[in-house]
């Protein structure tokens, strides 16, 4: 095994290309405009040779090519590097971000009943917040549900969510910049809600407005009438004690957005390589990283400066013979979608449920609704129960939103596995072995911190201060 790399001791790297700027700040709109649909900007994106130097800095393979792996590809080769991205699978956003729940505000992650790193039996028939057990976990896996709620006692959740809150933020503004600079048109729109059915629901989320206000995240207190003017469908049998608006981009389509970016990636000289699998990784003794992948074509090697991995929970096979240990689990979240019926009874942007958990968007003519996480469930159709819990939360807030069946039907019900980590954070940043980078395990926020992610690993790498600590996601805290 190559001998591990001390990155703060390492001298920073010598660029003669344009200094990275920082993202440009969303414009405002007006609140009327608040839940239609955004246009990008008319402002044409600057061609990366302006930014960059004329000659790639380094050659760089990124393991994966969801939108962890779309958003670092498409950041490293805004840099100038020479980039290419090996997918296993023949197109990109295939797994955990497929139908994500689409939520993008700050603040929507926020414990808003105090119950999220609650572990629930798999004979719990009550639907809720919390870790939900789908059976009863291995020998193995308990010391990960040990930490998983050891995680949330004391000041530990209150850390965690701090960190999450400033990724959040930062990234909300990336993609805001990203998608006016490059003119992307995907399904977007302002704002969110989050609704209290009850005075309890307010109460149980005052601590996390509480840290929301001290990690500056901005938010409204509203009224149940006021909410009910910037969401007039929302159903008046559902009781509607009050509500929090987030401010800013609220919602964008994750499938969408990888699928422009990678377009634009790929224009600016970015290699995708689909249906090729990474068998191994090799750290070299002069720094750089020999990769092997196996296609239609045999295995092959080909050796790069850095490897950054963002392959979800397969990443913790391909990193295991080197010796880092990933503590990955796969929890599943369950989407889903069907077409708008009568747009007057759909929500214009999005709201979540505080107390389920569920969230109810809006893209373009489809309804998104998303909730559960569930540990220890097997791939495929989503559990019956955890769909009915989410057509319920979808009929008490908009009841006859979406048509149900009939030819124009289309439901879409899908359940997609997130690599998450026991004190809910990603792993960003380099690890102890000389090329090794890592942008996964983000978990249920992995398109909500994507952009942001990318663009501070990109900047770590090229030896700039990124514009948002990244302490908190640092590899070492699991010592790889």
């Amino acid at each position: 095994m190559a001998k591990p790399v001390d990155y703060n001791s390492q001298p920073a790297l010598t660029v003669t290309c344009a200094p990275h700027h920082a993202p440009r700040p969303a414009p405002h709109r007006p609140t009327a405009d608040r839940r239609a649909r955004v246009r990008p900007s008319s402002r044409s994106a600057p061609h990366h040779a302006d930014r960059c130097c004329a000659r790639p800095v380094l050659k760089l393979a990124v393991v994966g090519a969801g939108v962890a792996g779309v958003t670092t590809a498409y950041e490293l080769t805004l840099d100038g590097h020479e980039v290419a991205v090996f997918e296993r699978r023949n197109t990109i956003a295939e797994e955990a971000s497929f139908a994500t729940g689409a939520l993008v505000a700050p603040g929507w992650t926020a414990d808003w009943t105090g119950t999220q790193r609650r572990v629930r039996m798999p004979w719990s028939a009550r639907p809720g917040l919390g870790l939900r057990l789908a059976r009863m976990p291995g020998w193995g896996e308990w010391p990960w549900l040990w930490q998983w709620s050891q995680a949330g006692k004391g000041g530990g959740l209150s850390e965690g969510h701090r960190h999450l809150h400033h990724l959040l933020r930062y990234s909300q503004q990336r993609q805001l910049a990203i998608t006016v600079e490059r003119e992307l048109d995907h399904d977007r729109s302002q704002g969110m809600l989050v609704l209290w059915r009850d005075e309890r629901d307010a109460d149980l989320a005052q601590p996390a407005l509480a840290l929301m206000r001290e990690s500056g995240v901005a938010f409204k207190l509203l009224g149940a009438e006021q909410a009910r003017a910037l969401e007039p469908a929302l159903s008046l049998e559902t009781p509607l004690h009050g509500a929090v608006e987030l401010s800013g981009e609220g919602v964008a389509n994750c499938r969408e957005f990888a699928l422009l970016l990678r377009a634009a990636a790929q224009s600016m000289g970015c290699r995708f390589e689909f249906d090729t699998r990474v068998s191994s990784l090799i750290p070299l003794t002069d720094g750089q990283v020999e990769i092997t992948v196996e296609s239609g074509n045999g295995p092959q090697t080909e050796k790069f400066d850095a490897v950054i991995v963002c392959a979800g929970a397969f990443s913790a096979d391909l990193l295991k013979p080197l010796g880092l240990r990933l503590p990955l689990k796969e929890v599943y979240g369950q989407t889903l979608s069907a077409a708008v019926r009568e747009p007057l009874d759909a929500p214009l942007s999005a709201v979540l449920d505080a107390r389920s958990g569920v969230s109810i968007a809006r893209l373009g003519q489809r309804v998104r609704v998303a909730g559960g996480q569930e540990f220890g469930a097997t791939r495929g159709e989503p559990p019956k129960s955890s769909l009915a819990h989410l057509y319920q939360v979808l009929d008490d807030w908009f009841p006859g939103a979406v048509r149900l069946g009939g030819s124009r039907g289309s439901i879409q019900e899908w359940r997609g596995a997130q690599a998450t980590l026991p004190d809910g954070l990603a792993l960003i940043g380099p690890t102890r072995l000389p090329g090794l980078w890592l942008n996964l395990g983000h978990g249920a926020s992995g398109w909500s911190t994507a952009c942001g992610s990318a663009r501070a690993l990109a900047d770590r790498l090229q030896r700039r201060e990124p514009d948002v600590d990244l302490v908190g996601f640092s590899p070492q805290r699991f010592g790889l």
